[in-house]
């Protein structure tokens, strides 16, 4: 059978002093493969260098690694994908393996789990939060995996031209980890390197700032997988406040047959209205959820599994 085509994705912003570490590091690990530099509106001369160490690079205009991430995978045509991060942290001698992994046990996504070589490579606020978001995704979904965070990744092709990318900047790991587990894809996970950052180059996370982005993330994927019960919570809230303030009222009814406090009762039945509506707007957007995921489901079927290759 011929060999697959290999296609390695770096995504770059502000890369200068790392990419052509990167760029070679991806050619002596994988001779075949094309590799292609998707250039984000860099400031330095990240082009320039990316192009002198044989990649082929190309620009996206529209900010942030969400936007990056649609752009390469719907321009590039390929059996299999690695993509990996321009600034030389993940190690480019495991990804033999990660694709060997692939074909060999037929699987649509391999994760490069980080093992940080340096303290400064993984910061603590990335851990916290990758903890989080794990945990979250195993309780939606029944597994998960060890590092949710990780850019290093390699996919196939029935993957790539399945996934509607919707995320713009460095959420895109989460909505990827996120497609794979929705739609119950085979995948893996191997442990590799983790290295801090060659000197010249500068890391564009923020731990506050991304934090939030991850707090925003979680509640995003309760509402938008589990409708049902992110709307059902908000019903059930509303209808135990109208219980609390309807009981007063119905005590003084029993005992009177009078209900003094118009104002309350009016809010009481407000609130039970408010607590239906959230239930079955619940219902409704699960059925939604549902007939999306069987859209996602037929198009990912449409592509030959990476053993046919």
């Amino acid at each position: 059978m011929p060999e697959p085509v290999i296609a390695v994705l770096l995504p770059c912003y502000n890369e200068e002093a790392a990419i052509a570490q990167t760029v070679a590091g991806f050619r002596a690990a994988l001779p075949s493969a094309t590799i292609y530099v998707y250039d984000n509106n860099s400031g330095d001369r990240t082009v320039e260098v990316a192009r002198a160490a044989g990649a082929i690079v190309r620009t996206e205009r529209i900010q942030g690694k969400g936007a990056v991430v649609r752009r390469m995978f719907a321009d590039i045509d390929a059996d299999i994908y690695v993509m990996a991060d321009g600034d030389a942290t993940y190690d480019a001698a495991s990804a033999p393996v990660l694709v060997a992994r692939m074909l060999g046990e037929n699987l649509d996504m391999v994760v490069g789990s980080r093992i940080g070589e340096a303290a400064a490579a993984y910061r603590r606020g990335h851990r916290l939060g990758n903890a989080m978001l794990t945990g979250m995704l195993t309780r939606l979904f029944g597994r998960s995996f060890t590092d949710i965070l990780s850019g290093y990744r390699v996919f196939s092709r029935r993957f790539v031209k399945s996934f509607p990318v919707l995320s713009v900047g460095f959420e895109i790991e989460t909505e990827i980890s996120v497609h794979a587990l929705e739609l119950k894809m085979p995948v893996g996970e191997i442990e590799t390197p983790y290295f801090a950052r060659p000197e010249g180059s500068v890391s564009k996370l923020s731990t506050y700032r991304d934090g939030w982005r991850i707090l925003g993330t979680i509640a995003t994927l309760y509402r938008i997988e589990r409708p049902l019960w992110f709307f059902g919570a908000f019903g059930i809230a509303l209808l135990a406040l109208a219980i609390v303030l309807a009981m007063p009222l119905a005590i003084t009814y029993a005992q009177t047959g009078l209900v003094p406090r118009f104002p309350t009762a009016i809010l009481v039945t407000g609130l039970t209205i408010l607590a239906a509506l959230s239930g079955f707007a619940g219902l409704i957007l699960d059925t939604v959820v549902r007939g999306r995921r069987e859209v996602r489901r037929l198009a990912y079927l449409a592509h030959p599994a990476p053993s046919a290759l």
